[in-house]
């Protein structure tokens, strides 16, 4: 069944994809306001949840913490900063192995898809020191 594409749902898919902070649905929220002031965040919540579950966005369900959006459906790996809770995208060459063993995996067992999730210090958090 295609998704119909509201204009609520357009100002947040294209508010999400202008960041890269993979926010969460309060911080979208007010974001969205901003073009739409009569908006509620009910709605925003349900339309990230739809959004992400037909594959528009990605859903962030990290360890532990509040879900994050991010609007890149490209596949990527995130690091979530263990001093101040940022998420990140991370970009590196090396896991174009890794991503091929997953993609194995997935084929070979018909996995619905898989999550890599690293953990440590932001660049930010590292040169505050």
């Amino acid at each position: 069944m295609k998704l119909s594409n509201t204009n609520q749902r357009r100002i947040i898919i294209e508010e999400l994809r202008k960041l890269d902070t993979h926010p969460t649905a309060d911080e979208l929220y007010i974001i969205v306001r901003e073009k739409i002031p009569q908006i509620s965040l009910g709605t925003v919540y349900r339309n990230l949840e739809l959004l992400s579950k037909k594959g528009q966005i990605l859903k962030l369900e990290l360890t532990g913490k509040q879900k994050r959006f991010d609007g890149n459906i490209e596949n990527h790996y995130h690091l979530r900063c263990t001093k101040c809770g940022r998420v990140v995208d991370i970009e590196i060459d090396d896991m174009l192995e890794i991503d091929k063993k997953l993609n194995e995996l997935v084929d070979r067992l018909s996995l619905d898809g898989y999550r890599l999730e690293l953990s440590g210090i932001c660049e930010i958090c590292k040169t505050e020191k």
